[in-house]
């Protein structure tokens, strides 16, 4: 077994990626921005259904400063960089928003070629391949990339297409005998651990509060984030997936509507403020003029995305869950954790 680090291990993945390790038998180390968030961070763990006592340590470390990472990666066997700046409730700029990813990843990727860790497994996402493309109808692949300067691109894809093209470049003319492997997932749902959980999960808790009453033809395709994190523990030590990209996608996206239908079908009464009715296009751009938010929605009003996951099924025999129990362990959790 291996000591493995997973940079912030409080954030929805990393605490998913901690879990798996823990009952693979690893010894991991997870770097927070802040210590106090120790005692959080196991209650996620247990509520996952791994034991932190005597394998899990901290080490506090911010992206955005040199501090603490040497201490992070030290003696370590591989890396998951797993942590990503995201803006929260906070409106973030463009570059404080690409600064941090960029920055951040490279310091992680220094640190883990001083320490001789054998691989860097990076949290990158589909953003960085699928967006600032004509309509087409074929699956984007690991070998698309995403246009930076497209017109549907946000500041925070921007952040992951530049964070990831920051990072292969390292690699390639300094990276030395260190490996990198990067992992391009979806809109990332599934059951959370805590009360620290992707934006993609706030789309179900909407749902099933009623705050929206009837949804926008938005697609998107979808991942539960246990798979995720199993892909991550496939391509830190499968010889093949050295040097590769791997999209991970469940099957075909969902609209908003139809992820509706799902908590509908699935939930029952729980399901009763589910939205039963699609916004009409006008509608949303109508929004558009006076809300921000609603810009970038109406920005990518039925932009149909389709993603291929045959890469990491072939090389690495991973096998994502549903959709459809995605969707339903999404919500099934934020019940469990008071949230509707």
């Amino acid at each position: 077994m291996s000591r493995v680090l997973v940079t912030g291990g409080s954030g929805f993945v990393g605490s998913h990626c901690i879990v798996q390790l823990l009952r693979e038998g690893h010894s991991v180390r997870t770097t927070v921005r802040d210590l106090k968030r120790e005692a959080e961070v196991q209650a996620m763990v247990r509520q996952g259904g791994a034991d932190p006592d005597g394998k899990l340590s901290f080490v506090e470390a911010d992206l955005e400063r040199d501090n603490g990472w040497d201490l992070a990666i030290d003696n370590c066997d591989y890396v998951l960089h797993v942590a990503s700046p995201f803006g929260g409730n906070r409106p973030m700029s463009e570059e404080e928003m690409i600064m941090p990813a960029r920055d951040g990843t490279l310091r992680v990727l220094r640190a883990a070629r001083a320490a001789r860790v054998r691989r860097v497994v990076m949290t990158s996402s589909f953003g960085a391949i699928g967006y600032g493309h004509s309509p087409r109808s074929q699956p984007f692949t690991e070998k698309d990339w995403s246009n930076v300067n497209g017109p549907d691109v946000s500041a925070y894809i921007k952040s992951k297409i530049i964070a990831e093209r920051a990072a292969w470049d390292f690699i390639e003319r300094e990276g030395g005998t260190l490996e990198l492997t990067v992992i391009n997932p979806t809109g990332i749902f599934g059951p959370i651990l805590g009360r620290d959980y992707s934006s993609s999960v706030d789309i179900i808790r909407s749902l099933l509060k009623g705050t929206v009453p009837a949804t926008p033809r938005l697609y998107f395709g979808l991942i539960d984030a246990r798979d995720v994190a199993d892909l991550h523990l496939r391509a830190m030590t499968s010889p093949k997936a050295a040097g590769e990209r791997f999209i991970a996608v469940a099957g075909e996206p969902l609209s908003m509507f139809q992820v509706a239908q799902v908590l509908r079908g699935g939930l029952g009464k729980m399901a009763a403020r589910v939205p039963k009715h699609e916004f009409p296009d006008f509608v949303v751009r109508l929004l558009a003029r006076f809300s921000p938010r609603m810009r970038e929605v109406a920005s990518q009003l039925g932009k149909l995305r389709r993603a291929s996951n045959e890469k990491a099924r072939h090389l690495l025999s991973w096998e994502p869950r549903s959709n459809e129990d995605t969707i339903l362990a999404t919500a099934e959790s934020l019940s469990q954790f008071g949230l509707l």
